[in-house]
């Protein structure tokens, strides 16, 4: 009998709540902690792993009238030269790559910096290092390019030597890089130009008298048979005629951790402006930019909103542009910097002279 009543009361007792489980996180633990885990993961990669973007922003300017860390920027040595009173300011810009997320966010916030893709700037498999060792080749390229061109206006000889020798070439074995070419088929040559044009009325096959002469040897001719090119008709010798200045003196550029082509046309104007008592600046700031060949024609380049950023950060009051960049140049430049238009280093050299008459510049 009381085990029939034992289980009665067993039968009609109140339902207990289930017990807590014990020794273990709840779900809402569970959740917090994974959540504490993505944002500290995400925190982590969006600080150390790059993203395939470069930074381009502003970077330093330089007056190449002047001295960086001690160092002349433009020297003349076995010349004269005139006393020079403003300053004429190369601009460049700096490209950052193998940034962060979160560095990439912040320097784009900043309004000083713009964002594109990495393959805009560097070829597949290229590095940083490849791209930094062509930009030293084209800011060489842009100092050779700038003394030509500045004595080349001034009104000084020319001479030309024999850059490079493509492979196959009919002078092989004749000539060397370096040689200065006198005459090419009868006709005396001082300019790359001149080469081209002695070789107009020739044929492939044919065999030209060539003059030349090596170091401080005595000039030599030697007769070469011309070759044939598919991008010409007359005959072909194979080589890159450079032109350089033929004068007694030597003009040396010294600017080191700078690459690219565009400070070309600064440094034609800084090299006038030493060899000539004008003062092109007029005692003022003056920057600019642009790619110059050894002709004097003043070719276009990237940044340019940048390069005006940093100008007028440096004091600038004028800016010289390549006429090909003026659209985008007066989109982006900065209140008071004032715009002048060229296309050649002679537009230049005219455009200061008459900013210091106070007469108008050509514009964007």
């Amino acid at each position: 009998m009381s085990q029939q009543t034992e289980r009665t009361d067993q039968d009609t007792a109140e339902p207990q709540p289930p017990r807590p489980r014990r020794g273990g996180p709840g779900r809402r633990t569970w959740t917090l902690v994974w959540s504490f885990v993505l944002v500290a993961v995400i925190g982590l990669l969006g600080g150390v792993v790059s993203i395939p973007y470069v930074a381009i922003g502003p970077g330093p300017t330089f007056n190449t009238l002047g001295s960086v860390e001690g160092t002349t920027v433009i020297s003349v040595q076995g010349q004269n030269t005139f006393p020079t009173k403003g300053q004429l300011r190369m601009t460049t810009v700096s490209l950052t790559d193998s940034v962060t997320l979160f560095g990439a966010l912040g320097l784009w916030a900043s309004g000083r910096y713009s964002l594109a893709p990495r393959e805009e700037y560097f070829k597949p498999g290229e590095s940083q290092q490849d791209v930094q060792k062509e930009n030293v080749q084209q800011f060489n390229d842009s100092q050779s390019n700038a003394q030509v061109a500045a004595l080349r206006y001034l009104g000084y000889p020319m001479k030309v030597l024999v850059g490079t020798i493509s492979k196959g070439s009919p002078v092989t074995g004749v000539l060397n890089a370096g040689d200065r070419l006198l005459a090419v088929n009868g006709a005396k040559v001082s300019t790359s130009q001149q080469v081209q044009d002695a070789l107009k009325n020739t044929q492939p096959g044919q065999a030209v008298p060539v003059t030349f002469q090596r170091g401080t040897a005595p000039e030599q001719t030697a007769t070469i048979t011309l070759g044939h090119s598919d991008d010409r008709t007359w005959g072909f010798m194979g080589i890159g005629p450079i032109d350089r200045p033929d004068v007694p003196f030597q003009v040396k550029i010294s600017l080191a951790d700078v690459g690219g082509p565009s400070a070309g046309l600064i440094f034609a104007l800084s090299i006038i402006d030493k060899l000539t008592p004008d003062n092109l600046d007029n005692g003022g700031i003056i920057a600019g930019t642009g790619e110059i060949d050894d002709q004097g024609n003043v070719k276009p380049i990237g940044g340019i909103p940048f390069k005006m950023i940093a100008a007028k950060e440096a004091g600038a009051t004028a800016f010289l542009a390549p006429a090909d960049n003026c659209a985008e140049a007066k989109q982006h430049a900065p209140d008071g910097l004032k715009l002048i238009k060229v296309s050649t280093l002679g537009d230049a050299v005219t455009a200061l002279q008459a900013l210091k008459a106070g007469k108008p510049t050509p514009g964007c």
